[in-house]
C-alpha cells in the first residue's frame, strides 16, 4: 500500500525517485550476492550500509515510517562484526521493498 505523500514534498519525491530506485537496487543486489556467494564484497558492503543509512534518515520524511525502520535494520545488519545472515538480509530488504510497493513504480 503506498503511503500518501504531502503535496508540498510530492515534487521532491518525483525528482529523486530515480535515486530511490537505484539505492534499493544496490540493496538487492548487495542480498543476492551475499545469500549466492555467502560473501559480500568489502566495497559494496560499505555502499550499501552508507544508502540505507540514508534511506533510513529519509523515508520517513515522505510518510514511510516502515519503510525507514526496515532500512535501519538493513543499516545495523550491514555495520555489525562479521557478515549478515543471507536469510535475514534478503528478507529485510523484502520488507523495506514490500513497505514501498507502490511508490516504486509512481
Amino acid at each position: 500500500m503506498s503511503t500518501p505523500i504531502p503535496a508540498a514534498l510530492l515534487p521532491i519525491w518525483q525528482r529523486n525517485l530515480p535515486q530511490l530506485r537505484d539505492r534499493v537496487a544496490l540493496l538487492q543486489h548487495a542480498a543476492e550476492q551475499l545469500s549466492q556467494t555467502r560473501t559480500l564484497d568489502a566495497e559494496l558492503r560499505a555502499e550499501a550500509l552508507g544508502l540505507a543509512h540514508k534511506l533510513a534518515g529519509s523515508l520517513g520524511m515522505f510518510g514511510y515510517k516502515a519503510a525507514t525502520q526496515h532500512a535501519r535494520e538493513i543499516e545495523q545488519a550491514l555495520e555489525a562484526a562479521g557478515l549478515p545472515q543471507p536469510e535475514r538480509l534478503q528478507r529485510l530488504v523484502a520488507d523495506l521493498v514490500a513497505s514501498l510497493a507502490g511508490a516504486l513504480d509512481d
